[in-house]
């Protein structure tokens, strides 16, 4: 054990107001609101990786709010009123990271969501997309926040597709690039920010919590926020989080790629996008649903053998590419869709479940747990 000196105790290990576990997207926008509205707080993100690990480094960086199937299935399982409670949580969060950093900063690009159907009655789909035009008009600000535009279906090179709806809305970012501006941003905050340790445990003492860690040494704070999303029950364990895996990969550059942004297929469970001239390819994980609810951060040849067949008979049919690159994050899903945003005692919160939708709800569900935080009404 190598003991700590007394300017590491009383710096980077000091007693802190807050700390934070998980410095993904929800922890470190809920640093970025706890020091707006309180620049005297101490506060420490805690991260058990060298990096963010979890899905807020390894998602497909959409900066979307959901397809059309997608808000009909919300709809049906949580409520109309919730659905839309959700989307306007995502929409706003979208446009607060736009206006926080310069496109160029996080790499967004405003080429618009889409989504392909393989099968769906036409006039069904039109009363649909209206209904839904009028519904969300007073989040988007949109006449027409969904197009059927079936005529791009043969422009963008798609096979088996008969339905392609459009959604201006939405773009795409680098997921890397985000956080990396965020991390810079609560760290000029006068944020400390401590990698590679993990809280394993805590208890109340003398009026504060003593966090234990895997390190030979405790941290102490007045408040803990717990931010690990999927991973949270490992120190919460009776939080409603499930964890779900999403494999994705990546193709090497494709010549004379004809499409550009982002696309949904199968009510959100497949997922591709343009990354440049090259494909990036997620999901396919209802293929094996109870195998990939799980924290194991690898690749299987169940769902990457489905991800090229999709990749290789709908999207780019008779194209010539290698995949380069594959990996795998982990999504925290439960019994409901909303964020699971509450207290669990008096002195420890969570702010977790963002159901793959982490990068659009993270700065509102940041500013609601840091105003659960400070007491706010």
């Amino acid at each position: 054990m190598v003991p700590l000196s007394v300017w590491e105790k009383e710096s980077f290990f000091a007693p802190s107001d807050i700390v934070i576990a998980g410095s993904g997207l929800v922890g470190l926008w809920s640093a970025y609101y706890l020091k707006r509205k309180a620049p005297s707080l101490r506060i420490t993100i805690v991260e058990r990786g060298l990096i963010p690990t979890g899905a807020s480094t390894r998602n497909a960086g959409f900066a979307c709010f959901g397809s059309l199937t997608e808000l009909v299935a919300n709809a049906r399982q949580m409520g109309e009123d919730q659905m839309i409670e959700l989307v306007e949580m995502r929409y706003k969060g979208l446009r607060r990271i736009r206006k926080t950093f310069s496109d160029k900063q996080i790499g967004f690009e405003g080429h618009g969501g889409y989504e392909l159907l393989a099968d769906a009655d036409s006039n069904e789909l039109r009363s649909a997309i209206d209904q839904y035009n009028r519904t969300l008009k007073k989040i988007t600000g949109q006449q027409k926040t969904f197009r059927l535009q079936n005529e791009k279906i043969g422009r963008f090179g798609f096979t088996g597709i008969h339905h392609l709806i459009d959604s201006r809305a939405e773009g795409q970012l680098h997921s890397g690039k985000l956080c990396q501006s965020l991390l810079h941003l609560v760290q000029s905050m006068d944020v400390t920010v401590l990698n590679n340790i993990e809280i394993t445990g805590y208890e109340k003492v003398n009026g504060h919590l003593l966090l234990h860690t895997q390190q030979p040494f405790s941290l102490i704070a007045s408040q803990l926020l717990v931010c690990t999303n999927a991973f949270a029950r490992q120190l919460l364990p009776q939080l409603d989080v499930t964890p779900a895996r999403g494999q994705i990969l990546v193709t090497s550059p494709v010549d004379n790629l004809s499409f550009k942004g982002t696309f949904h297929f199968d009510e959100g469970y497949y997922y591709f996008r343009n990354l440049g001239d090259r494909v990036l390819l997620g999901g396919a994980r209802n293929l094996a649903l109870t195998a990939e609810t799980t924290t194991e951060m690898t690749i299987t040849d169940t769902i990457q053998q489905e991800l090229e067949r999709f990749l290789r008979e709908v999207i780019l049919p008779g194209k010539h590419y290698t995949i380069d690159d594959r990996w795998s994050g982990i999504m925290g899903l439960g019994s409901e869709k909303m964020p699971l945003i509450s207290a669990v005692n008096d002195h420890v919160f969570c702010a977790v479940r963002m159901s793959g939708m982490g990068v659009a709800l993270a700065p509102v569900a940041g500013e609601r747990a840091a105003s659960l935080l400070m007491g706010d009404s």
